[in-house]
């Protein structure tokens, strides 16, 4: 099996160095949080997640999860490892201090997210769900709501949930049927099914509080009628203890293709007592809150997994004997040469590596932009950063998780037929990440997304917000000595997302479809442009540290090797996604249906 090391040298790289980590305590509420008390929290979160959860990452992997008279039961050494995981206060690291959380910027919180998910994603499905549940009933419960709720989930003693998917709808949540009724003492009473509940029933917590979306009896048709519920699996005493069963029970869960320590349940509702969370009819407002943070955080899931393969990946390639250099042996004391000297596993490793490396920058830059757009106390940088992070977030969501699926596929490569094995732990990974792509909507309707929403949003205001950056530093930049060889392939490839997006804005008026037949080929030549300059703000940083002490571990020199193989080997896909844009849809939409 890999064995799982945080990698924290770039992890500080990026959260101090390249996105200046050190000013987060200039932010109102955020005084405390100084490198001095940032650091030891990274320190401890990579000494939980590679000694206690990624031991257990096969485990689960092994035995999955198991519905006994009604109950699911996880599998060996997750509950201990919960209970760890909670008394560690990892629960709520990035939850208001009002109701017992830590309060720690949301630039720190990723990184821990990024941890957890390469150790054991199947672990972090429960407290990462519970998160999401958490601020969603944060942003829109009522102050009785939140005082009943948030402390226990703040501290991990409760769980939750985001109930969504019906067997019949999926991503059009307008079809939604379940029911909530009125009761006269202002509760309601739930009744459907509820299907794909990640985390919807565990043995590791004793509440679960459920979000649930149902339609009141006066509901309008459509995704205009849906309202929010809280729904827990055991009601709550007036003096905060557990009472009796809630009428909602685990039917059954599903037997997938990976994340198998994640239970993902089918969840019925009987007349369950829930209350009103925000305002009746406005339910996809409130889970939007909800499912905006699960995309950004199944984008970190893709990045994680990336991570993990890729450690599995090199410590392989240095191990494994096979053959010899092509320019000459390299290792003669040996009855072959590592693996590592051919050229094509270097390919694959460090492709795994500039995409796993520049999406690590990249999110970082997001999560920072959530930092300031709910900290800051100037009105127009939080403006400003709230509409970089709709613009970027189903970006950051489908291009982290194809990615990540990519470099899972290239570390069982690397292993050949011995990744092919489960013993190497390395198809897991790629049994893993496959399920990041289809959760919290498609990667293709993240393309939609994009193209059709944030695109046009303001008359394109949101673009400008990673389009005005990205001009600068070329502008700037690119006649430069040292740096102007890597902004170069930048500006081509910038001038071909200019161009795109151009085409993208002309033709979806007048012919939507044309438009959404670009829209997947068109996130991932933004997304792309979006890694590039992450390398080229990441090369600038790293150019005045190469041949300084700081430089001794060759730390730098490597960041700047992995940026020109970014830029010369990956970026030049945008070449071909433009022709791709550029030459329509009719294709596709005119090849007659029968043919199929």
């Amino acid at each position: 099996m890999p064995n799982y090391q945080a990698p924290l040298r770039d992890m500080r790289f990026v959260l101090y160095e390249l996105h200046q980590g050190d000013a987060l305590a200039q932010l109102p509420g955020f005084e405390d949080f100084t490198r001095d008390l940032l650091d030891p929290v990274l320190d401890e979160a990579a000494k939980i997640c590679g000694e206690v959860l990624a031991p257990l990452n096969r485990v689960g992997d092994e035995e999955g999860c198991h519905l006994e008279n009604g109950v699911v039961r996880t599998p060996t050494g997750f509950k201990e490892a919960y209970n760890l995981f909670r008394e560690g206060g990892w629960t709520g690291i990035a939850c208001d201090p009002d109701y017992g959380g830590q309060g720690l910027p949301k630039s720190v919180n990723t990184l821990v997210e990024e941890m957890i998910c390469s150790s054991n994603l199947s672990f972090g499905m429960y407290p990462g769900l519970s998160h999401g549940a958490y601020l969603a009933l944060h942003a829109h419960g009522s102050d009785e709501l939140k005082t009943r709720y948030l402390p226990n989930m703040v501290s991990g003693e409760w769980a939750g949930t985001m109930c969504l998917t019906e067997p019949h709808c999926g991503t059009d949540l307008g079809l939604c049927r379940t029911k909530a009724v009125p009761q006269d003492d202002g509760s309601y009473k739930i009744s459907g099914t509820k299907i794909f509940i990640s985390a919807g029933d565990q043995d590791l917590t004793g509440n679960i509080i459920h979000l649930v979306l149902a339609r009141l009896p006066d509901a309008p048709k459509g995704i205009k009628g849906i309202s929010l519920f809280l729904v827990p699996k055991h009601l709550v005493k007036d003096d905060g203890g557990l009472g009796a069963a809630n009428g909602v029970t685990c039917g059954s869960i599903e037997h997938k293709m990976g994340i198998k320590g994640s239970a993902t349940c089918v969840l019925n509702f009987d007349e369950a007592t829930g209350w009103l969370v925000g305002e009746a009819h406005k339910g996809m407002r409130a889970m939007f809150t909800m499912m905006n943070t699960e995309r950004l955080a199944v984008g970190i899931q893709g990045l994680g997994l990336a991570e993990a393969s890729y450690q599995g990946a090199v410590a392989y390639a240095r191990e494994r004997l096979q053959g010899r250099s092509l320019s000459g042996t390299k290792h003669p004391d040996k009855s072959a040469d590592p693996i590592i000297v051919h050229p094509d596993i270097r390919r694959m490793l460090l492709t795994m590596r500039a995409t796993t490396e520049g999406c690590r920058a990249l999110g970082g830059w997001l999560a920072h932009a959530l930092d300031v757009e709910h900290h800051s106390g100037d009105t127009e940088a939080r403006q400003e950063a709230e509409e970089l992070v709709a613009l970027m977030t189903p970006v950051v969501k489908a291009l982290f998780t194809d990615l990540g699926f990519e470099a899972a596929n290239f570390g069982m490569q690397v292993y050949g037929g011995h990744g092919y094995i489960r013993e190497n732990g390395m198809e897991q990974f790629v049994r893993d990440a496959r399920i990041a792509q289809i959760y919290e909507g498609t990667n293709g309707i993240q393309a939609l997304d994009l193209i059709g929403r944030k695109l046009p949003a303001h008359a394109g205001r949101y673009l400008r917000r990673f389009f005005h950056p990205v001009a600068d530093l070329i502008a700037l930049k690119v006649e430069d000595e040292q740096l102007g060889v890597f902004v170069q392939p930048l500006a081509k490839a910038f001038v071909r997302l200019q161009q795109a997006t151009g085409q993208i804005a002309r033709v979806g008026l007048a012919k939507p479809e044309e438009a959404a037949a670009a829209a997947s080929d068109y996130l991932r030549l933004l997304g792309l442009v979006a890694l590039a300059y992450m390398w080229v703000r990441m090369v600038e940083v790293a150019l005045p540290k190469v041949g300084t002490a700081e430089d001794a571990d060759g730390f730098y020199r490597a960041k700047i090797g992995t940026a020109r193989f970014f830029l010369d080997r990956v970026l030049p896909q945008t070449g071909a996604l433009f022709s791709a844009i550029m030459a329509g849809g009719a294709s596709m939409m005119e090849f007659e249906e029968a043919a199929f």
